[in-house]
């Protein structure tokens, strides 16, 4: 299969690249990195419709980890940036998928799983999880970055 993973040099999509290219797949990367050294990354901005769009066609799948990290100060500014690149990239591989000829039959949209509560008793998943923000003394920016995560993945 040929997979694209747009935000593939982060943690997980470092994870996902190795795995599904020992399993035999094409995998290729889209990332805003200007010092990529394998071949099969592609510099985007994350924003925009360019060359990139080529390797979107005929893909297979299209996985969109893309968006400013969460490891950082939840200042207003950088909370905006979290939610203009997960929009801003959403919206790009949507795009592209919609020009190309061979558009891919799977598109996984996946930023960052700043979601749950803050909680040591139990883990938090898709079966048990609780949806954060509304602990009690939780800061007011703890509450966006999960707005962000959830309305930056309903997007397009």
């Amino acid at each position: 299969m040929k997979i694209v993973i747009a935000g593939g040099t982060g943690q997980l999509g470092i994870i996902l690249k190795r795995h599904w290219e020992t399993t035999g797949n094409n995998v290729w990367i889209l990332s805003r990195s200007k010092h990529c050294p394998e071949e099969k990354i592609i510099e985007w901005d994350g924003k925009t419709l360019g060359g990139w769009i080529e390797v979107v066609n005929g893909a297979d799948v299209v996985v969109n980890l893309a968006g400013k990290s969460v490891n950082c100060r939840y200042s207003e500014q950088n909370l905006n940036e979290m939610m203009a690149s997960r929009v801003d990239s959403t919206n790009a591989i949507g795009e592209a998928i919609q020009s190309v000829k061979n558009p891919p039959q799977t598109w996984l949209q996946m930023s960052t799983a700043t979601i749950y509560s803050h909680r040591y008793n139990e883990a938090n998943d898709e079966l048990s999880g609780e949806i954060g923000g509304s602990e009690p003394n939780a800061p007011d920016y703890w509450k966006r970055s999960i707005e962000i995560e959830i309305l930056s993945n309903v997007v397009f």
